[in-house]
């Protein structure tokens, strides 16, 4: 996609599980076995069904199909997992009864342990054994793939994230841009606030084209920062919290304090908590006029005092655009916000949370998850933002 700046921009969707080389899969053992008559091959795999399931297999097939010469079909069958010690003794009693039933010859075989992710992955997958390939489905809407609008839209957000982060001069700060995609609007936007650090430049701003000999203050860069500043000297404005991810969610709830007045919780006095019905927690939020956060004061009225289903929960529903790929913190912060997408321009090779060093988006004991997109910035378009972050214009 060629933008108005040059060069290309890209939308690269970060996957939940690192991609795999075809010829490096996790393999596991299992027990095979030839079927010597194949017309009974239908009542072997009913029975193994019923006393050994391949439960965390269920992209392998169960039964493997080979041409021999003469046109001859040979069909092999999983029996079971194999033990770990590799004895066929340790094959379960009912599986044993199979293979005295059908004068079955056991053998060892490896199949892969995953189910593959691209089509590369299962054609190597299939040299081993047969496997089963379904091309990734998500819940989430515009994860497969963006319209030309879409596009569009994401870019456009973008720059506005690249801008924010610029605003501060020649301090590189990490800049955050919450976004409703129903209205298309910008409803909270925020920079670090952690702490300031006169560092050379790094490997990671290298990397997403950021200038050198600048001051820095990228807070999920080096999240740990801000205990070494306190340590060297005394300063009021290290907080180990003010993120930019972290600010920006405190912005949007302060928002929605604001355009619902009269909503109240059961306990102010201690943590504010909205509790919502499935039913009431999808419930679209209402568009306003406004063209950027700016204008929210001008749109409280839209809202009206509302009652506590028309609320939004959290951020539910809503994207977050960062300059910078979040760390941990901020990566679960927004995972507990109920985010849809996140969008991050440049790699955090020493703490990224979503797919440089971690990948939480794809932690399944989490119970809500969000896809994760890198936006490729063309460089003619970072060396503009290197070069306003420099001179300070």
């Amino acid at each position: 996609m060629s933008g108005e700046d040059g060069g290309a921009w890209q939308i690269v969707h970060v996957p939940g599980r690192p991609p795999v080389p075809p010829d490096q899969q996790l393999t596991v053992n299992v027990v095979a076995a030839q079927i010597e008559q194949p017309k009974l091959t239908n009542t072997i795999i009913r029975r193994l069904s019923q006393i050994a399931p391949l439960e965390d297999l269920h992209h392998v097939k169960r039964v493997k199909k080979k041409c021999i010469e003469g046109g001859q079909i040979q069909l092999s069958v999983i029996l079971c997992l194999a033990p770990e010690n590799g004895d066929f003794d340790g094959i379960p009693c009912d599986v044993k009864d199979v293979i005295n039933s059908y004068q079955l010859s056991p053998f060892v075989a490896k199949v892969c342990k995953y189910a593959a992710s691209s089509k590369e992955e299962w054609v190597e997958q299939c040299k081993l054994w047969p496997t089963s390939y379904h091309p990734p489905t998500y819940n989430i809407s515009g994860i497969t793939g963006f319209s030309e609008e879409d596009s569009q839209s994401v870019v456009s957000f973008m720059k506005y994230a690249l801008e924010l982060a610029k605003s501060h001069g020649n301090v590189v700060v990490n800049a955050a841009a919450i976004v409703d995609p129903l209205s298309n609007q910008v409803i909270a936007r925020a920079c670090d606030e952690v702490c300031s650090l006169q560092t050379p430049k790094t490997e990671a701003s290298a990397e997403c084209g950021g200038p050198g000999q600048v001051k820095t203050s990228i807070s999920c860069l080096h999240p740990r920062w801000w205990v070494d500043e306190q340590t060297g000297r005394s300063s009021s404005f290290c907080h180990p919290l003010r993120h930019a991810a972290i600010v920006a969610i405190e912005s949007s709830a302060a928002r929605d304090r604001r355009l619902f007045p009269d909503v109240r919780y059961k306990d102010e006095s201690t943590i504010e908590e909205c509790v919502l019905s499935p039913a009431n927690s999808q419930v679209k939020r209402q568009k306003t006029d406004a063209n950027d956060v700016d204008n929210d004061d001008k749109n409280d009225t839209a809202y009206g005092n509302g009652d506590l289903s028309s609320r939004p929960y959290l951020c539910t529903g809503n994207d977050i655009y960062l300059v910078w790929e979040p760390c941990i913190m901020c990566a679960m912060a927004l995972v507990h916000q109920r985010i849809r997408r996140v969008f991050y321009a440049c790699p955090n090779p020493s703490a990224g949370a979503l797919g440089s060093v971690h990948r939480l988006q794809g932690e399944k004991s989490l119970n809500h998850h969000y896809a994760v997109f890198r936006v490729v910035v063309p460089q003619d378009v970072l060396d503009k933002v290197e070069l306003s972050m420099i001179s300070g214009s």
